[in-house]
């Protein structure tokens, strides 16, 4: 009676275009270059293609810009600020708002009678610090007017 010799196993895959087979390691002394390896077929549609862009590109995004913003605060602070304050015209005060620059207040009573007393927002001297150049009488750059807090 003969023994019959069964076939290696096999293995099949949607993802592959020759099946693998599976050989006994005697067999696979053989020469490398006799080797050969599965080829393995990608099939990609365009909703692939458009996730991993979008993906690519939303990690670009989000290295790029805190870079941008970077140079460019370096890049101001090389930079000197010689523009004048547009809220005081570089003078570095406002005119109080309260008293219009008086520096008093006058107040009508009942009866015709009128009260002057000094202005309580300005102390009388009729005008404040500027609130936007705090008296320097530069306009600050639009980065330098944001205070940058890490919340972790």
């Amino acid at each position: 009676m003969r023994a019959s010799v069964s076939s290696p196993p096999r293995l099949h895959s949607p993802f592959i275009h020759r099946p693998v087979s599976f050989t006994p390691s005697s067999s696979r002394l053989r020469s490398p270059a006799a080797a050969s390896y599965p080829r393995i077929k990608a099939e990609v549609d365009t909703n692939t293609v458009v996730a991993i862009s979008v993906g690519v590109a939303s990690v670009a995004l989000g290295i790029g810009i805190p870079v941008f913003y970077e140079t460019q605060i370096d890049n101001a602070a090389k930079r000197e600020n010689t523009q004048p304050c547009f809220p005081c015209n570089g003078t570095g005060a406002q005119k109080c708002r309260l008293c219009v620059g008086s520096g008093n207040v006058t107040v009508e009573l009942g009866g015709g009678e009128k009260e002057v007393s000094n202005c309580i927002n300005c102390d009388g001297a009729g005008s404040l610090t500027c609130t936007t150049c705090q008296g320097s009488g530069l306009q600050p750059r639009y980065l330098d007017r944001r205070e940058f807090k890490d919340d972790d």
